[in-house]
């Protein structure tokens, strides 16, 4: 067994008595075979992928399995080159098995099969999160390990029994987790698998049917169930595997996406969709936020979303009045029961422009049916497809098509409704004259952050106005690769002819070559043009949604286009509506078409110390006075300090002298600019959902009146976790 040259350990002076052989002896002598397996099985893994990737490519399911599996084991590598030793997070001792189980970012089993780490999402693992003293789950002891640069700088026990430290436990008066809260922050979220708390993790491992509402206010770890829950569920339910539709991850904007970034690859799943609502729709990047709140108002419901479908509809409603189609052989009528019937063979739940070439297919075939019995000039009966391909080129048939149903984009569909008042009545007949011109707008493709959900809908609804064209391109391609493979093996079997090839071999070459099988598999149906897979378009398996109270039910429409299974984590806090909660999680969802609907609630603030949530709390409560506010379970030992505007840059520098690490933040003072990366500034709204060591707030009573002010600075004092300034011009 390979021997680590150093110890794993490198705990402090004042640890000493945590140095203890006695102690640790075991786990140096563990981590030396974890250290060996590793080195074997990144070169294991790397020889694997360098063998898939030199073979054959294949085609169609071949090939996917192929990418699918170069996919799988560059993830693992990643991982396993991602981190060391550090891959365990801690260990467990069974009360009646006194070897210990080791938990890991991975599991890991070395060439004997013997397993060194087990995966922290697997079910033997759920005793190292979910022990507590009153549901011990059979564990003696639990040992976490801190680690800082690859080593562990610190440990800590939690005895079960009473002789569960007995020979493997050093008692301390701290846990891992509130240890580990006095940390400073960093650019990115800080690694906190190895200190999920019982009521974290047994959200984390909940089912995935229907919705899950987590429910909890700041510092509760919302943020940190939605990403391991996110993890956990890829990993241990196969109905949200990837060839399912995988998981998609919506945060609110894209500082809180780079805040989280590292997260799940540290937690070995690399396969989630992470996006903001804004991602979801091309014109989402430069949307501005809407200027009249009663325009955001009219535009938020579901029912204006709906809208969509009877301006699409609109579009698809057949002709009332027939025509003659003229051919070269004759003339034939085309009725308004043609029409009608040609219009329903578009297959129910076809987006409109692809469905458009089954109307056109069904239309052609309606006027050759009807053309039956005619000939052609020289006598001779008039074949089916020379029909077609006269009346695909016929100008007037073609230009009556096209106005019957025409091709649609979505940014014009929708900019109708805002610049044609008659459209936007007749599909949205709910809306009073008032409010249809106040929905008009000069430049009718401005679009602004409500816009939206109603140009995701007709997306969805249209479809892509190039699928028709592209496969017409993709049709005539393979025809013309087929043609001259064709050719290639008519010259092959000429060839063996040529030469006099007989016997078993050659006949089998032939009869080979005459294959269609054979003929159609030369085909390379890689070189076919193909559209850019849109990863956002779904339908995804499960979605789980942070900061879910802002969603509008326009914006909910959105995620359950994507997601058909219903299969939800929704996570978030009424009290940090910015506009407003007023009903109950059940409620609201089951407005927007949710119907199995669980909760669960976390009360525990585990990062704001208590004198800024004693700041914080009368700020929400004026506002808001049933809000869940929740209970900070640890002291900062810093009070809230307040001062005038003009010493912000001196309280900088000051704390910026005091402490080498850590992050800090200002918000409400758009005019700020940081200088250094260890200073942001940030308004209110994209401050939701990070933290920082220390906050400093400039003139809150400016961030505004009624519940959004309120909202906004109870989530800006609470982004603290361990010192809040708050700072006001005179």
């Amino acid at each position: 067994m390979t021997s680590l040259t150093t110890s794993v350990f490198a705990l402090p002076d004042r640890l000493a008595a945590k140095a203890d052989p006695a102690l640790i002896a075991g786990d140096e002598e563990h981590f030396a075979a974890v250290a060996e397996c590793l080195e074997q099985t990144i070169a294991e893994v790397s020889g694997l992928l360098d063998a898939t990737r030199r073979a054959p490519g294949g085609i169609g399911r071949a090939a996917m399995d192929r990418d699918a599996e170069i996919h799988r084991l560059t993830a693992r590598l990643r991982a396993l080159r991602r981190f060391g030793l550090d891959l365990c997070l801690g260990r467990m001792v069974g009360a009646d098995a006194p070897e210990p189980v080791y938990v890991g970012r991975l599991g890991l089993k070395d060439s004997t099969g013997r397993q060194l780490l087990v995966d922290w999402r697997s079910p033997a693992a759920e005793p190292f999160f979910g022990a507590t003293h009153a549901d011990p789950m059979g564990l003696a002891s639990r040992r976490r390990y801190r680690w800082t640069g690859g080593r562990i700088g610190d440990y800590w026990d939690e005895v079960f029994t009473s002789d569960g430290f007995v020979g493997h436990a050093a008692l301390d008066d701290q846990s891992a987790f509130i240890a580990s809260l006095g940390g400073d922050r960093s650019a990115r979220m800080r690694d906190v698998l190895g200190t999920i708390q019982a009521d974290q993790d047994a959200i984390i491992r909940a089912g995935s049917r229907g919705a899950l509402v987590v429910d909890g206010g700041p510092g509760t770890g919302k943020t940190v169930v939605a990403l391991h829950r996110s993890a956990y569920l890829l990993y241990s339910d196969p109905r949200l595997g990837h060839r399912r539709g995988g998981v998609l991850f919506v945060g609110p904007h894209r500082p809180y996406l780079d805040y989280v970034a590292d997260v799940l690859p540290s937690l070995g799943e690399e396969g989630v969709q992470t996006c903001t609502l804004r991602d979801l729709v091309a014109e989402g990047a430069g949307a501005a936020i809407e200027a009249d709140p009663e325009v955001a108002r009219l535009k938020s419901s579901a029912e204006m979303v709906k809208a969509i479908e009877k301006a699409v509809r609109f579009y698809e409603e057949p002709p009332t009045e027939g025509m003659t189609v003229t051919t070269h052989w004759s003339d034939v009528w085309l009725g308004a029961d043609d029409w009608a019937a040609a219009f329903e063979a578009a297959e129910p739940g076809t987006p409109h422009n692809e469905a458009r070439d089954q109307v056109w297919e069904e239309l052609l075939t309606i006027l050759v049916d009807k053309h039956e019995g005619d000939t052609s000039a020289d006598g001779g009966e008039v074949s089916a497809d020379l029909l077609r391909k006269s009346l695909r080129q016929n100008r007037e048939l073609l230009t009556a098509f096209n106005r019957a149903w025409p091709l649609l984009e979505a940014a014009d569909l929708v900019s109708d409704l805002w610049s044609v008042p008659a459209y936007l009545r007749m599909c949205a007949p709910w809306l009073g004259r008032d409010d249809v011109q106040r929905l008009q707008r000069a430049d009718a493709q401005a679009w602004t952050v409500s816009d939206l959900p109603l140009l995701d809908a007709a997306r969805q609804r249209l479809g892509d106005p190039e699928a028709s064209r592209r496969k017409r391109r993709q049709e005539a391609a393979l025809a013309a690769q087929r043609e001259h493979m064709a050719q290639v093996v008519d010259n092959l079997i000429a060839a063996a002819a040529d030469s006099g090839a007989d016997g078993d071999d050659g006949e089998g070459l032939v009869t080979m070559l005459r294959g269609e099988d054979a003929q159609v598999s030369l085909v390379n149906e890689a070189e076919l043009p193909t559209a850019d897979p849109d990863l956002l378009a779904g339908p995804f398996a499960h979605i789980v949604v942070d900061e879910a109270q802002e969603l509008t039910d326009a914006e909910w429409q959105m995620l359950l286009l994507r997601c058909p299974s219903r299969s939800f984590t929704i996570v978030g806090d009424r009290a940090q509506a910015r506009h407003g909660f007023t009903e109950s999680w059940r409620e609201r969802l089951e407005r927007i078409g949710l119907d199995r609907i669980d909760l669960a609630s976390l009360s525990i603030n585990y990062r704001t110390p208590e004198e800024i949530m004693a700041a914080a709390e009368p700020v929400i409560r004026a506002a808001l006075p049933d809000a869940n506010v929740p209970t900070s379970i640890r002291s900062g030992g810093v009070p809230v300090a307040h001062g005038p505007a003009s010493d912000l840059h001196s309280i900088l520098d000051g704390w910026l002298t005091a402490h080498a690490d850590g992050i800090a933040c200002v918000i409400g003072d758009p005019d700020f600019r940081p200088t250094t990366p260890r200073v942001r500034s940030l308004t209110p709204e994209l401050s939701k959902g990070l933290e920082f060591d220390l906050v400093v707030l400039v003139d809150p009573d400016n961030f505004g009146t009624g519940i959004e002010g309120a909202v906004d600075r109870y989530v800006a004092m609470t982004r603290a976790t361990q010192q809040l300034v708050v700072l006001t011009s005179p």
